[in-house]
């Protein structure tokens, strides 16, 4: 049992930043985008998507839990650091062995995760117990959940048919979303009450906005070195452009307007646990899954600009932007009074794209997508000029 106490001390005069060690964690994750984008690349279809989708699912799940226990750890201490570097070694296992986990790597990658999990839980044990009873119980909760799951995993994980593997994360996956919407609710010790998911929320929303940065930085990575790589002409240059575009009006939605109003209202929120829950442990789910994508069908539209896309490649150069529209739709709307007009209108302008998807070449369904994400980016910024502070677009 740690005698010092490890938790970070609140004060409202004072907003808490991210400190450079927990940006030295996050790195890991820039290696596990790329991983996860060339997974989709590898295996374009129905079942290369679904088993993208299990790993994402678990790797966010990795991040955004040691999001939280940072938020409540000091890591100005030596012991939260020291978690911090020990807890980075399996999370690079992790994304090094994305893209083979449903292959010969699939324990390497269940021992990495579970190993986290269990290690993480420990160590906010140990530190809650002499300190926050509440918190205390809360992390009870969330072990035994974590050891249910983990059961799941490690059977997949020793399954030999890819069928019987993708079932098995899938009902980890299902425990892994079910345990915070359900307060991680157990037979005799009940629910977790959300206010004591009490985060500090300078903190928590600047830690997530800088994952986002992460993500995009890294898809830009992964477009400009698939470009380097290929042949320049006409098409290609126009694909890399539009790529480029797409990444600046991502940036633009997520950071112009809703992040600082999301900030603000996880600050003043009287129950910041639950709000945090939906807006940026849930709700950012889809809006990473799109920068994922995306770079993914960057890096088709830009290797074959001209030839007609197959399914695959209709998803992902569609697909991708839809899914951040999607999440900055859902995520702005736990911060403001209505659903934000200007993003129903970019969902609504690709769905009217596919039916004719696969008459166009993926460098013009390239410059759609992005053509619409810069008008969603526009439209918002109109919306809100004089009144920064307005409730929705």
């Amino acid at each position: 049992m740690f005698r010092r106490n490890l938790l970070r001390i609140r004060d409202a005069r004072h907003e808490e930043r991210v400190g450079p060690v927990e940006l030295f964690f996050d790195l890991v994750f820039v290696f596990a985008v790329t991983q996860l984008s060339h997974v989709i690349i590898q295996h374009p279809d129905a079942t290369g998507f679904l088993q993208a989708a299990i790993l994402f699912a678990a790797i966010w799940w990795v991040w955004v839990s040691t999001a939280w226990v940072t938020n409540w750890l000091d890591v100005g201490h030596m012991p939260v650091r020291l978690l911090l570097f020990f807890l980075m070694g399996p999370a690079l296992l992790m994304s090094i062995s994305l893209p083979e986990a449903f292959g010969e790597r699939g324990m390497v990658f269940v021992v990495a995760l579970v190993t986290v999990a269990l290690s993480r839980c420990l160590f906010m044990l140990l530190a809650l117990a002499r300190h926050n009873r509440d918190n205390f119980i809360n992390f009870v909760r969330i072990t035994l959940w974590a050891l249910f799951e983990a059961g799941f995993w490690i059977a997949g994980g020793l399954a030999h048919e890819t069928g019987a593997r993708t079932a098995l994360w899938g009902v980890a996956v299902a425990i892994l979303f079910a345990g915070p919407a359900l307060r991680y609710w157990l037979p005799g010790l009940g629910a977790t009450d959300t206010r004591v998911w009490d985060v500090e929320g300078h903190h928590f929303s600047e830690r997530c906005g800088l994952f986002i940065i992460i993500a995009l930085g890294e898809s830009i990575l992964v477009t400009g070195a698939t470009f380097g790589e290929t042949a320049w002409n006409g098409a290609s240059i126009a694909a890399f452009a539009s790529a480029f575009a797409g990444a600046l009006a991502m940036w633009w939605l997520y950071f112009d307007m809703g992040a600082d109003r999301a900030a603000r209202r996880l600050v003043e929120n009287d129950d910041p646990g639950r709000m945090a829950r939906l807006a940026y442990t849930y709700f950012h789910i889809p809006i990473v899954a799109g920068i994922i994508v995306t770079a993914a069908s960057d890096e088709m539209a830009i290797v074959h600009p001209s030839h007609h896309p197959g399914p695959a490649e209709i998803a992902c150069l569609l697909g991708g932007p839809a899914l951040y529209l999607l999440g900055n739709l859902l995520f702005k709307r736990t911060n403001a009074s209505r659903v934000p007009l200007s993003h129903l209108v970019g969902l609504a302008i690709l769905a009217a794209i596919l039916p004719f998807a696969a008459r166009l070449t993926p460098l013009l369904l390239s410059l759609a997508s992005t053509a619409t994400l810069i008008l969603v980016a526009f439209w918002e910024m109109r919306s809100f000029r004089g009144s920064r502070a307005a409730s929705g677009s």
